[in-house]
C-alpha cells in the first residue's frame, strides 16, 4: 500500500496505545538496528520502545499528533512488532487491536473493502422479476 493511501500516516493510535516490546537482539546493542536512544530494557531478554511501558503509552519515536499527520522517526529501523502490525482492512482482514487503539483515541474504525466474491454472491442472490412467472421467472430467453 502506498504511503499516500495508507491511513497509518494520519493515525498513530497503535504507537500511543500499546507497549511495544521486542527481543533485545533487535536493538543496536544486541546487533540489531533499533536505536538504543528510543528503547528501554525489560529484563531479562526484552526491550521496549521508550514511552510505551507506562499507563499512558506513547512511543518516543512517534512524531506528530495522533489522529493527524504522524510519522515514525526511526521508521526504517523500527522493531518487528511495528513492522508486523497490520492496519485493520489490510488484505481484507479485520485487526481488532488496530480498531481498539483507534477507539482509544475516538477515531472511527477503518472500513474494510468489500471482496469482489461477496459482491458477485449478492448480485447472484437478487431475485429477478419481470413479465415471466413461475418456473420462468428470472430466466432470460432470446
Amino acid at each position: 500500500m502506498s504511503e499516500i493511501q495508507n491511513p497509518c500516516v494520519n493515525c498513530g493510535a497503535c504507537c500511543g496505545y500499546f507497549r511495544v516490546s521486542f527481543y533485545l537482539a533487535e536493538a543496536e546493542d544486541g546487533g540489531g538496528t533499533v536505536p538504543l536512544s528510543v528503547t528501554e530494557p525489560l529484563p531479562p531478554f526484552l526491550r521496549c520502545m521508550q514511552g510505551t511501558n507506562s499507563r499512558s503509552p506513547r512511543c518516543k519515536a512517534l512524531q506528530g499528533e495522533i489522529g493527524q499527520a504522524v510519522f515514525c522517526s526511526i521508521y526504517l529501523n523500527r522493531p518487528s512488532p511495528c513492522r508486523e502490525f497490520e492496519q485493520s482492512g489490510d488484505n481484507g482482514l479485520h485487526n481488532e487491536a488496530c480498531e481498539r487503539a483507534r477507539a482509544g483515541y475516538n477515531l472511527p474504525p477503518l472500513l474494510l473493502p468489500v471482496p469482489n466474491r461477496l459482491i458477485a454472491e449478492e448480485i447472484g442472490a437478487v431475485q429477478l422479476t419481470g413479465c415471466h412467472s413461475g418456473a420462468e421467472q428470472g430466466t432470460i430467453t432470446h
